[in-house]
Parts: structure tokens; sequence; C-alpha cells
């Protein structure tokens, strides 16, 4: 999880602030994807293995779905902050 002045200082300037990080914080966010794609990756695999089980557990797959959507949105948006600013 990323440390609480880091989600602060995100939320407060919005998610194109990479030029303003230090390179503590933009390791911070580095290793935060990397987590989320790997819990992503793992809800990945749970899904397919309920649905080929045979035991349809719509409730529980919708959740896992819907877990995996949100990891997504939070994926992208971290590494929105991690792309710099380039002006056309």
């Amino acid at each position: 999880m990323l440390p609480f002045r880091l989600k602060h200082r995100l939320k407060a300037a919005g998610c194109y602030m990479s030029e303003r990080l230090t390179e503590e914080e933009l390791h911070d966010i580095r290793q935060r994807v990397m987590d989320l794609k790997l819990e992503h990756s793992g809800l990945d695999q749970a899904i397919e293995q309920l649905v080929q089980s045979g035991t349809f557990e719509e409730l529980k797959i919708k959740r896992l779905k819907k877990r995996k959507l949100q990891l997504k949105d939070e994926i992208s948006r971290l590494e929105n902050v991690l792309i710099p600013d380039i002006l056309a």
C-alpha cells in the first residue's frame, strides 16, 4: 500500500504530477503497481478455476470480477502518474 503522505499528495494534486515526486515516491508507486498486477493475475486464475470447476458460484465470481476491475483502474491511475507530461 502507498504511504499515507504519498496518497494525500496524489489526491491533492491529481494524477499527473510525476515531475514533482521524489525518486522514493516514484519507487513506491512502481512497487504498488507491481503488487496490484500480481493480485490482478491471481484473481484471473481464481476466476478461471471457479469457472472450470463446474460449481458456478455466480456471486463469488461477480465479486472477484468487480475487484479485478477496481485493480485495473488503480493500476491505470498509478501508471498515469509515472508517465511524464509531454507538451506536444
